[in-house]
């Protein structure tokens, strides 16, 4: 019995195999459409029983090849007593069956025809062409799997026409639905530059349904919108969108402020996360309703990362990975709030309290990271973990003190090993948005992590304890390498600078912690070689940088260090007369001696000192440097014999003091007097040439006009 019950289907099987066969024999000795016609209506009825295999499938391609279909697509007259579509249906089930084969499907003469499956999905639909539509889906999902595919569909309309078949709800939408979903996933930047109109259609009816709901599709819904939130084009620039937006806080704030099980909140963090890597904080409204409501999602963020990592579920972590990891992104979104002295969504007293909440917040992440095994070092989270704690960081470094200074040695090896790795890969790479977190451009390593640290590393070496575990570790060799890397990167542009980026941002948070080190640790400067090669490289840096338009910050920094580290390194190699040390000095004379001018004061009537109009926008973040270079470089001039030649070259001395006796005494306040002073005093001192330059310009009158008493007394002496 046994043997006769397997035989059967096998027989059925053979005569099916042998009924085809002798089809594709007709199709292939056909002498009139006719006949061919009538072999192929059997052909596409075994197709679509699904009793083809992948071979008979080549076997009905080799003998039909795509030029019959063709036909039957663009036939507009249909065999008498037969439905007006059908020889379309005909070729469209023909389609269908070679698209199951890879190769075919991306194919040409499939891809050519993307715009016939496009009509195919938002024609109206009868009774009869639901299996052309059926066709016609399963033809566009086979194109989306093949690697040229993505790009046909979004050139040729299919966003459009998946968003039109969605929204008017025809028949297959939710196919129409998960395509749509595939192609966002691989090149969301273009589907959004092409088709903004019909994909604000389709998350403008997401978001109704999102706002209505009042059962579990809800948290569906939660999971689905953030597919449909772009990064690329923010969606505060339009009404829809911004209705759309509206849409989704308000169901968030019902569903946020309701008891939930874990399941429920967690796609509702995650959602809220996307809106905030999005849009910022923009989609939240502003007044008491709203602050609340960022408050709520930062508290709920900061209480969900106590729970993840300090009672940890080993049956649950990869999932709550995810949650978590949405929830550093609405913590750095508390972060800036509580910065923000205008226009924060947040009163003083909420930010108060959240930022003692998010206190224990990152205890529980520095709890964590200290638990990391090196197994571990590459997982996508830990990276998250470390650079939310650098955002924390870089504002806050006397909180948790003592357990940062625990955490620093772990940092550190983790940048280094990052770094390490990164950098011998040598490839240009986005920094993971798998970390959770939106990427901007400008960090040419896989993961940069030293780049979200560099600002709390700036604060903690102005700090002897802190300092001296990030020396004892070897951070400044690891910084200073960092520095180059960064460098080549900012430089490797063609043409002029880029504007700023976050390579030019980490430089100049990379100069501020050499500063802090020059100055409490000088030592190490003398000691550790690879400062030999970072002065090296700031030598050559800044007569490259000052001529660039727009990196005027990034030149001052420059300038300062290498005038700070030059008074440390004098007596080295890489500071001997060459010319890269010339043109550094040239260029550092330049900088400092154009930051000022005299201009017309409205209220005196008179000339009066004031920052250059060139220097006026970067003022705040230069004028410090501006300030500690001229004390540098009035301990540099003794150092560098030929120092004061390159400023007679420059005839600086002349310019000042045209200025100096141009302009009100009354507007050159004491600090920048004293600032003068310094230079001019080493200048007169080291140097007969320029001691007899400033006296011929009237040097000693305008000495004592502005009470420079220590120059006065220099130019007195013979």
């Amino acid at each position: 019995m046994a043997s006769g019950s397997g035989a059967a289907p096998k027989g059925a099987a053979g005569a099916r195999s042998a009924t085809l066969k002798r089809c594709l024999d007709v199709l292939r000795d056909a002498s009139n459409d006719s006949e061919q016609f009538a072999a192929l209506l059997l052909v596409t009825k075994a197709v679509k029983a699904g009793e083809v295999d992948s071979k008979t499938r080549r076997q009905i391609f080799d003998a039909i090849g795509f030029t019959f279909p063709n036909r039957l697509l663009t036939s507009r007259e249909p065999p008498s007593g037969c439905p007006e579509h059908t020889f379309r249906a005909l070729g469209l089930t023909l389609l269908a069956c070679f698209c199951t084969d890879l190769e075919l499907a991306g194919h040409s003469q499939i891809l050519n025809k993307i715009p016939t499956f496009n009509d195919v999905l938002v024609s109206p639909c009868d009774p009869d062409s639901t299996s052309m539509i059926d066709d016609a889906y399963q033809c566009l999902t086979a194109v989306m799997a093949t690697p040229r595919g993505p790009r046909e569909l979004v050139t040729k309309g299919t966003v459009a026409a998946l968003c039109h078949a969605y929204v008017n709800g025809n028949y297959g939408s939710d196919r129409a639905l998960t395509l749509l979903l595939g192609l966002l996933a691989v090149a969301e930047a273009k589907c959004w530059q092409r088709d903004a109109p019909h994909l604000l259609a389709v998350l403008s009816k997401l978001t109704e349904e999102f706002l209505n709901a009042e059962d579990m599709t809800k948290f569906e819904l939660c999971e689905l919108l953030p597919h449909f939130i772009p990064l690329s084009s923010p969606l505060t620039r339009d009404s829809k969108g911004s209705e759309c937006l509206h849409r989704i806080y308000k169901g968030l704030a019902k569903i946020l402020g309701s008891k939930l099980s874990h399941s429920q909140r967690d796609p509702a963090l995650k959602l809220a996360a996307c809106l905030m890597q999005a849009c910022g904080p923009e989609w939240i409204p502003a007044g008491s309703t709203g602050s609340k409501f960022l408050a709520l999602l930062v508290n709920l963020a900061c209480v969900e990362v106590r729970l993840a990592l300090e009672e940890p579920d080993p049956m649950d972590t990869e999932r709550k990975k995810e949650v978590v990891t949405a929830c550093y992104v609405l913590m750095e979104m508390g972060i800036q709030e509580c910065l923000k002295e205008e226009e924060s969504l947040l009163e003083e007293a909420q930010k108060m309290q959240l930022i003692r909440i998010m206190e224990e917040a990152f205890g529980a992440i520095i709890y964590y990271l200290r638990q990391v095994t090196e197994e571990e070092l590459q997982d996508p989270f830990v990276f998250a973990s470390v650079r939310i704690l650098g955002a924390w960081l870089a504002e806050e470094t006397s909180a948790l003190k003592q357990e940062i200074c625990e955490l620093l040695p772990f940092l550190v090896r983790y940048a280094k090993k990052l770094f390490n790795s990164g950098t011998a890969e040598g490839l240009p790479q986005a920094e993971g948005v798998q970390a959770g977190l939106a990427s901007t451009e400008g960090s040419v390593l896989p993961q940069d992590a030293l780049r979200f640290l560099l600002p709390g590393f700036c604060h903690l070496t102005a700090e002897d304890r802190p300092r001296e575990i990030l020396i004892s570790e070897g951070a400044p060799a690891l910084l200073c390498d960092y520095f180059l890397h960064q460098w080549k990167v900012l430089t490797s542009e063609p043409g002029s600078l880029t504007p700023l980026t976050s390579t030019e941002m980490s430089l100049q948070t990379a100069c501020g912690i050499f500063l802090n080190l020059v100055v409490t640790a000088p030592d190490l400067i003398r000691q550790e070689k690879t400062f030999c090669s970072l002065m090296d490289t700031l030598l050559k840096a800044l007569p490259f940088l000052l001529p660039q338009k727009d990196h005027l910050v990034l030149a001052a920094n420059v300038a300062t260090l290498g005038l700070m580290m030059a008074r440390v390194l004098a007596s080295s190699a890489v500071l001997q007369e060459t010319q890269s040390t010339k043109e550094f000095f040239g260029a550092t004379i330049h900088f400092l001696s154009e930051a000022h001018t005299a201009q017309a004061d409205p209220s005196s009537h008179q000339l009066a000192l004031a920052v250059s109009p060139a220097y006026a926008s970067a003022w705040g973040d230069i004028g410090e440097l501006w300030f500690l270079g001229m004390q540098a470089l009035a301990g540099c001039v003794p150092l560098f014999p030929w120092l004061p030649q390159a400023v007679l070259q420059a005839r600086w001395l002349e310019a000042l003091s045209e200025v100096l006796a141009r302009v009100a005494p009354a507007s050159v306040d004491f600090e920048l007097v004293a600032a003068f002073q310094g230079v001019l005093v080493e200048l007169a001192r080291a140097s007969k040439p320029c001691r007899e330059v400033i006296l011929s310009h009237n040097g000693e009158e305008w000495a004592n006009l502005y009470g420079m008493a220590a120059l006065e007394q220099c130019l007195s002496e013979q």
